[in-house]
């Protein structure tokens, strides 16, 4: 396991990219918390992301989209008043959006594809998924319903020792993003 800094990630970009495609799992920042994920498009590493998590297959993951053009292109905006909730990105939030293009995404990420969790996080890594061009798993850093990760120190090793490397800022002491159901209109805090 690499542990990087914010300048390694700007040096290495194009290197890391290459790694992401070819189907690292690797831990990162964002505005709320660390989060682990890979390419959104990899079936084989979103397969090996949840075995480490531990997390079944019915259960749903979200993505980081490299852009809102990206939300607009592969998700039912008009749709589900989620074009009234779209402002709220870049932010802390997640939004539950129809998803229009299945092939935007690897079939393990959403079982149903019906929905797709969709983030875009205020912070200074999404230039880095902006030029990846492809949206990444976002999740917390642990075994499914166990703690997440606030700093290195706390990494659980039995996550640690599988993941390529790790985006480090130091401690973030924050929560997991909102949930909004652009349906619904209602929005859960974790």
């Amino acid at each position: 396991m690499e542990i990087l800094t914010k300048r390694d990630v700007e040096v290495r970009k194009n290197e890391l990219i290459s790694r992401v495609k070819d189907g690292a799992i690797f831990i990162y920042p964002t505005d709320t918390i660390y989060g682990i994920g890979c390419d959104a498009t990899n079936g084989i590493a979103i397969q090996k992301l949840r075995e480490l998590k531990k997390r079944p297959i019915d259960k749903a993951l979200s993505v980081w989209a490299p852009n809102k053009k990206w939300i607009e292109e592969n998700c039912d905006i008009s749709s589900d008043n989620a074009k009234e909730y779209l402002p709220l990105l870049p932010g802390k939030y997640t939004l539950l959006i129809p998803l229009k293009n299945k092939k935007a995404i690897a079939k393990n990420v959403a079982p149903s594809k019906e929905f797709l969790g969709v983030r875009l996080p205020n912070h200074w890594f999404n230039s880095f998924i902006n030029d990846l061009e492809v949206p990444i798993i976002t999740t917390s850093v642990n075994k499914s319903s166990e703690p997440f990760m606030t700093s290195i120190d706390d990494l659980d090793p039995r996550i640690g020792n599988y993941v390529d490397f790790i985006i480090s800022v130091g401690e973030i002491k924050n929560k997991p993003s909102k949930i909004v159901n652009c349906k619904t209109k209602q929005i859960i805090n974790r």
